[in-house]
C-alpha cells in the first residue's frame, strides 16, 4: 500500500489539487493530510481517495467545518491527532505543534510518526520510530508532499510545481 502524505495545506485549493492528482498517479492508495488544511474545501479535494486528517494550528477556527466535510466526504477526521493502522504498520498523525498530542503518540511507538507544522520537509528516525513531515503546500520553498510505500518503507518526496 502506498500512503500520500501532506501537510499545511492553508486553503490552498487549486495547488492542492495538483497535488492530490501527483499523488494519485504516483498510485497513492490513501492520503494522509497532517493539518492546516483551513478550509472544509481542502476535505472535499482530499476525499477522492480514503483520507485522514489532524487539525493544525491555523484549522482551530474551523473545526466543526472541517467535522462536517469529513462526515459528508467520508474522510477519517482524527481530532488533534491519532493513529491509523494500514497495510499491519501502526501510523501516529499529529500537525506537531502541541506537544501534549505528540508526547502520547510517541510513547506508543508507531511504526511511522506523521506531522506538518514546520513547512520543511523531514525524514528522520527518532529513536526507532521513523518520522516523517511532507513538507508544505503553502509559505514553502519548494511546495512538497511525499509517498510512503508501506511494504518497501521507501519515500518519495515530490515538489509541487508554481
Amino acid at each position: 500500500m502506498k500512503l500520500g502524505i501532506l501537510s499545511d495545506t492553508h486553503n490552498q485549493i487549486e495547488r492542492t489539487q495538483r497535488a492530490v492528482q501527483l499523488l494519485a498517479n504516483a498510485g497513492a492508495d490513501a492520503l494522509v493530510h497532517c493539518g492546516d488544511l483551513a478550509s472544509p474545501e481542502i476535505v472535499t479535494v482530499c476525499s477522492v481517495l480514503p483520507c485522514y486528517f489532524v487539525f493544525g494550528n491555523h484549522d482551530a477556527d474551523v473545526v466543526p467545518e472541517l467535522e462536517h466535510a469529513a462526515r459528508q466526504h467520508g474522510v477519517t477526521c482524527l481530532g488533534w491527532g491519532g493513529e491509523i493502522e494500514l497495510s499491519g504498520k501502526r501510523i501516529g498523525v499529529s500537525h506537531g505543534h502541541l506537544a501534549g498530542e505528540m508526547r502520547p503518540l510517541r510513547a506508543a511507538r508507531p511504526d511511522y510518526l506523521l506531522s506538518g507544522h514546520s513547512h520543511a520537509a523531514i525524514d528522520w528516525d527518532n529513536d526507532g520510530i521513523r518520522c516523517i513531515n511532507p513538507g508544505a503546500l503553502h509559505r514553502a520553498n519548494p511546495w512538497t508532499v511525499a509517498l510512503l510505500d508501506l511494504s518497501t518503507d521507501q519515500l518519495t518526496e515530490f515538489e509541487i510545481t508554481r
